[in-house]
């Protein structure tokens, strides 16, 4: 589907009128084939903006074409908790009139985007997956969203999470499960879930997540889609639930927030915008993004490990991985097997799980906790037991820990300029819904295995505060999308989007999901 500029036009004066529409068309940059040709399904918010300038199609025919498509897709993957119609057809014809005046608002003026459940959102309910915020309307924006806005873009409706953003799965008591638009009888993953199973299925054009457990990286794996975990703290998290309505975040050790896409581009495009310190910070801070390290892609030096005794892969999701980088290898691009010299995958694993449980517990109640720690005393070695109930001085202890890990990471980024992993062991799987975690289990080619293993791959860059891009490099013989992690070092985001903008030239990239493409 393309629009002409006489389309173009017509819309303009139905719109604005004809007097505001002429000179409209005089500012219309020039229009590039790859702007004619510009899918408003699947194509790339990159490539929505272009159009959009290019006059090849106006931010209401766009944002009409999103909202269609929701009605005839959305049925059957459940992503959305709210949708915003009546608003977004309004935004986006004040985006046309103000485009016809030559007063673009920013950089993604009139693009039809997604905001994930967990971002207060002035004037719309933001619910975080619960019943006890089902009707919970916030008096003003996350700052993520506030940028977003002041950006131009334009909010087509709030998408799917697990409660509280506490699960690797997509399904609450206000709006039901989120399916993957692959397989419906899977997971999209969690928490962004909703998100990346709307931008799988061509609802949107880019999505706001956050990840302190893989929920940016996991759904994007699962659904085909590129995620990015920023540099811890580069993006603020201010309005962010959890924490709870009203209660500042807390210096993160942890979680970011950071864009889902369906293009490495994208991805940095996003960042660009929501980036930045914020509040008293803004005062005497500034963020500024360093260039990537290498031009081309052969000149990058890169380590890997794809399989290792302390989370086995797949073997459907191994091959896949191991056939991107032997892609790699026939490209010039010089790859070393094996972890930074003295990092141990498994103590830090241990090191994370703890450190996170200290933050998802802080709203436990007194009675869980009084439970919780009894259970320590009798000598309950759980790690969810040990992080809520540690004393002062023992979290300090597994911070030390996480520090010099991060240092020991640094160090190998002097030498190296990313690290490739699988972002999980496994491709999406069933839905499972059973209240007791501990008991879950996924199945894979070579028996079950715990539930607790879907974060063992997301863990290292998360503990050491590294950016970390997610990119689809293929699929297993059953179909499912597979994504290759991509850590990068520390406060250098753009080199591993760099890099994934660069395999995907190689791979494919993304690919929409059979059904959707009509």
């Amino acid at each position: 589907m393309s629009f002409t500029h006489a389309s173009r036009r017509a819309f303009l004066r139905a719109a604005v009128g004809v007097a505001a529409a002429a000179p409209f068309v005089s500012r219309i940059s020039p229009v590039d084939a790859a702007s004619r040709n510009f899918d408003p399904s699947f194509g790339t918010a990159t490539e929505a903006l272009a159009a959009l300038r290019g006059g090849v199609i106006s931010s209401r025919e766009l944002t009409e074409h999103v909202f269609a498509r929701i009605r005839k897709h959305n049925p059957t993957i459940n992503a959305f908790v709210t949708l915003l119609e009546d608003q977004a057809l309004a935004q986006a014809r004040q985006a046309d009139e103000r485009r016809a005046r030559g007063q673009a608002a920013g950089p993604l003026h009139g693009l039809p985007i997604l905001v994930k459940d967990t971002y207060e959102t002035a004037g719309v309910r933001t619910t975080c997956g619960s019943k006890n915020l089902e009707n919970y309307v916030p008096e003003q924006d996350a700052v993520v969203v506030a940028r977003l806005k002041q950006a131009g873009a334009i909010i087509v409706g709030k998408t799917n999470v697990p409660e509280f953003a506490s699960d690797h799965q997509s399904y609450n008591d206000v709006a039901g499960t989120t399916n993957n638009p692959w397989d419906v009888t899977r997971t999209p993953g969690g928490s962004t879930g909703g998100g990346a199973a709307a931008l799988a299925a061509g609802l949107g054009f880019l999505e706001i997540g956050s990840d302190i457990a893989g929920s940016i990286r996991l759904p994007g794996h699962f659904c085909g889609v590129y995620g990015h975990k920023p540099t811890l703290d580069i993006v603020p998290q201010a309005g962010h639930i959890p924490p709870p309505p009203g209660v500042l975040p807390s210096p993160a050790v942890l979680p970011v927030a950071g864009p889902l896409a369906r293009s490495a581009a994208d991805l940095l495009l996003e960042l660009g915008i929501v980036a930045g310190p914020a509040g008293d910070d803004a005062r005497a801070y500034r963020w500024s993004l360093p260039k990537p390290r290498k031009s081309n892609l052969s000149e990058y030096k890169i380590g890997v490990v794809l399989d290792d005794p302390y989370c086995p892969v797949d073997a459907e999701v191994e091959k896949v991985l191991a056939s991107a980088v032997t892609t790699l290898r026939k490209a010039g691009v010089q790859v070393t097997e094996g972890w930074p010299r003295g990092f141990e995958p498994r103590a830090a694993f241990e090191n994370y799980l703890f450190l996170l449980s200290s933050i998802i517990t802080l709203g436990a109640s007194p009675s869980e906790i009084d439970a919780m720690r009894k259970a320590v005393e009798g000598g309950d070695r759980n790690w969810y037991n040990l992080g809520a109930t540690a004393l002062h001085r023992e979290w300090h202890a597994q911070n030390q820990l996480r520090l010099r890990t991060q240092g020991l990471w640094r160090d190998y980024f002097k030498t190296f300029d990313a690290f490739l992993s699988p972002v999980c062991f496994v491709a999406a799987f069933q839905h499972d819904h059973n209240p007791a975690f501990d008991t879950r289990k996924v199945i894979t080619t070579s028996g079950a295995r715990p539930y607790l293993d879907l974060m063992k791959w997301i863990a290292p860059a998360t503990l050491i505060g590294c950016p970390a891009t997610s990119l689809p490099v293929s699929r297993t013989a059953a179909g499912l999308p597979v994504s290759l992690q991509i850590v990068g070092p520390y406060m250098e985001d753009a080199t591993p989007i760099d890099i994934a903008i660069k395999v995907a030239r190689l791979t494919g990239g993304f690919v929409a999901p059979p059904g959707y493409v009509e």
